[in-house]
């Protein structure tokens, strides 16, 4: 899954967000859906930063107000966004690895483990186009609705609710259900990687701290340690006040993940020394493991509104082939030969592999520790404003802070007793891959496309966009069935092994 960062120039405390008007042209009436529901997003639906993918912290809250709506055929939604400082394609580009790269990458030698060194080669290279694609899906799907709507700019909730309310009728009901649905899972998706979070914190300081006591303590002990002070960071609200820490823990994240390609590299077996492919059994995890350290649909749209060219995002060449081209050589260059080095001693995360006695391979444990553990409080940052905006409203101004407070230590200790529950790194990370990502990354963009297709332009000749789609969101059920099932096979196991 992606680490969390800020960019220097670009945090959200000095940064103007991007706006999206909703609603329609000022002499245009809306369209009733069934039973006279309005075709349009309404106004009061602005999201909080529902688009910040699952690790990134770039400035991707969206806020609205009224723009300058064109009535004419013609309307080209890019010309109508007020965008304070649009980013040009290369800022973008490096937006999109910040926002892709991250802590999934040290997960992908155990990805291969569950896979074999040359079915994971290939398959790492398939699953990565066929999350790209579902990408270029959503956007494309973005501009049709915006250009349709006449709307500037939308983000990911956005996207799917207008496409139910442009849909055929029986979805139109169902739109306010797919924006919850989409909300919902991209808050279970990042307080999930919170908790691997903390396994991963937990682990790695566990491995060196006992090299030197004569105590061993367990490593769901190290989870609670590790929780405690995450308890008064996570207290800070504004975004500002966390760019240092994100400044650091980028530092440190590079110069370990560096280190650890030298571990990596030295000595390396011969390729016949591993399984080419192993037991089709393994493969959800596989699967499951690959999705959650690739999928990055999150961050896309916002990134996408934020562009001085947004056109130049999505097509051939693109903004979007190019960033995550690089992005799946990278994964799939780890994952090989950190497979190929280790083989089926490959641990979780590639950093548990090197040598305990090894003074630098313990200093790169705690470095990628630290990074990880200040990117708890910017991954955190996200779920809490999502759920915080739900519950706002409900509650009288006098207490809201105090119930805003305590909002963010209930779900602190939340992840810190889901973590202490299943403190097993490997189906944790496949787990919330195949529940979450399978899910917004195939099936909701694929279940968009035939909404906003559904009568113009069509699905095309032998209706070939319906079994297209039809094939994703089933290749996503079973990735989201089967990677499940696996996952929870492997928890239940350990738990009658007395783990």
């Amino acid at each position: 899954m992606t680490l969390a960062v800020i960019s220097g120039s670009g945090t959200a405390c000095d940064t103007k967000i991007p706006t999206v008007t909703a609603g329609c042209g000022e002499n245009e009436k809306p369209k009733g859906g069934k039973g006279g529901q309005s075709k349009f997003i309404r106004s009061d639906m602005a999201d909080v930063p529902v688009q910040q993918a699952a690790g990134s912290t770039l400035p991707l809250v969206i806020s609205r107000k009224k723009g300058d709506d064109s009535e004419d055929g013609n309307y080209n939604p890019f010309e109508h966004r007020k965008v304070e400082h649009p980013t040009s394609d290369l800022e973008t580009f490096v937006h999109l690895l910040k926002g892709s790269l991250g802590s999934g990458i040290l997960a992908m030698p155990m990805a291969f483990s569950h896979a074999g060194l040359w079915f994971g080669l290939v398959a790492t290279f398939a699953v990565g186009t066929l999350c790209t694609y579902c990408v270029h899906i959503l956007v494309k799907c973005a501009h049709i609705l915006c250009r349709r709507r006449k709307i500037p700019m939308m983000g990911f909730a956005d996207v799917a609710e207008q496409a139910f309310l442009d849909g055929p009728p029986a979805l139109n009901r169902w739109s306010r259900f797919i924006r919850f649905m989409v909300n919902t899972f991209l808050v279970i998706d990042l307080l999930g990687c919170c908790c691997i979070y903390l396994v991963f914190v937990a682990n790695n300081v566990e491995q060196v701290v006992r090299v030197y006591m004569e105590t061993v303590l367990g490593i769901r002990v190290w989870i609670m340690i590790v929780s405690a002070p995450l308890i008064f960071m996570c207290l800070i609200r504004n975004l500002k006040f966390l760019t240092p820490f994100s400044m650091l823990a980028n530092i440190l994240m590079f110069v370990g993940i560096v280190i650890t390609f030298i571990y990596m590299f030295s000595d390396l077996p011969a390729p016949v020394e591993r399984p080419g492919i192993v037991s089709v059994t393994e493969w959800p995890l596989f699967f499951g493991t690959v999705i959650f350290a690739l999928e990055g649909i999150g961050v896309v749209m916002s990134l996408e509104n934020d562009m001085k060219n947004p056109s130049h995002f999505i097509g051939c060449p693109s903004v979007l082939n190019f960033g995550m081209g690089l992005v799946i050589a990278l994964y799939t260059l780890v994952g090989f030969f950190g497979f190929l080095k280790y083989g089926p001693a490959t641990e979780a995360s590639i950093t548990l592999n090197l040598p305990l006695d090894d003074k630098l391979a313990q200093s790169v444990k705690l470095m990628i520790a630290i990074a990880i553990f200040f990117t708890f409080t910017l991954q955190f940052y996200v779920p809490v404003t999502i759920l915080w905006k739900g519950l706002e409203h409900k509650i009288r101004p006098e207490k809201q802070n105090i119930c805003e407070y305590g909002l963010r230590v209930f779900l602190v200790l939340l992840c810190c007793g889901i973590a202490v529950a299943l403190p097993n790194l490997g189906p944790f990370i496949s787990l919330i891959g195949a529940v979450c990502l399978s899910t917004l990354g195939m099936i909701v963009p694929a279940t968009i496309e035939l909404a906003v297709y559904h009568e113009d332009p069509g699905y095309g000749r032998f209706n070939w966009r319906l079994w297209k789609n039809s094939g994703l969101i089933l290749f996503g059920v079973v990735g989201f069935v089967a990677g499940t099932y696996v996952s929870i096979i492997e928890f239940h196991t350990e738990f009658s092994n007395g783990h």
